[in-house]
């Protein structure tokens, strides 16, 4: 995918307050903050247009961005997104600076692979979590972590424990834990022959 898509233009923002972002909004700007790292919190503006089709990519929320401020690059990555409840309209974005050598908490996707293989089985998939909290460098940041279920037998559940990550990637929940190795996706029987081998 084009790294366009994961570079943005971005303006210094100094008039704040509500109104200030309703009239942002109005000319299809939307308003921002970068924070986090060793600077202080930033407020910017980004064009609505530019944002709504980059956001349009999966990548787009687990990919270390370059936000073009005032002719300074600043890396980041997407924290949180407000969006307005039915109109397909971006009302804020919360970036975290992103720096060399330090961790960052993130989340990223769950990408099931292979889940026909477990229908030919006779099989059901069940998913339990479709992303995971996850601990990394920002040099090993993964997009997703893929889940194959080509080898999973009928009757299976996959948790945490068992999903292949990157090198250098922790998930979280596995840190505090043996008790916190969340089921993550069950190849189910099929409620009636289940039903019936229960009856037998």
């Amino acid at each position: 995918m084009s790294e366009a898509i994961y570079t943005l233009n971005a303006e210094i923002r100094n008039d704040l307050g509500k109104g200030a972002s309703r009239r942002l909004r109005h000319a299809d700007k939307v308003p921002a903050i970068i924070y986090g790292g060793h600077q202080a919190p930033l407020s910017v503006t980004l064009e609505h247009n530019k944002l709504i089709q980059a956001q349009a990519n999966e990548g787009f929320y687990t990919h270390i961005l370059t936000i073009n401020v005032g002719g300074e690059e600043v890396k980041a990555i997407v924290k949180a997104m407000q969006r307005h409840p039915f109109k397909p309209k971006v009302m804020h974005v919360d970036f975290q600076r992103v720096e060399a050598g330090h961790e960052l908490h993130t989340i990223v996707p769950l990408h099931f692979v292979n889940e026909a293989a477990a229908g030919k089985k006779g099989g059901i998939v069940a998913h339990h979590i479709n992303e995971v909290a996850i601990t990394v460098l920002p040099a090993n940041l993964p997009e997703f972590i893929e889940v194959d279920l080509a080898n999973v037998e009928v009757g299976v559940t996959l948790h945490l424990s068992d999903l292949k990550v990157p090198a250098g990637v922790t998930i979280a929940e596995l840190a505090k834990g043996a008790g916190h190795d969340q089921a993550v996706v069950s190849v189910n029987k099929p409620a009636g022959k289940a039903d019936a081998e229960a009856a037998e």
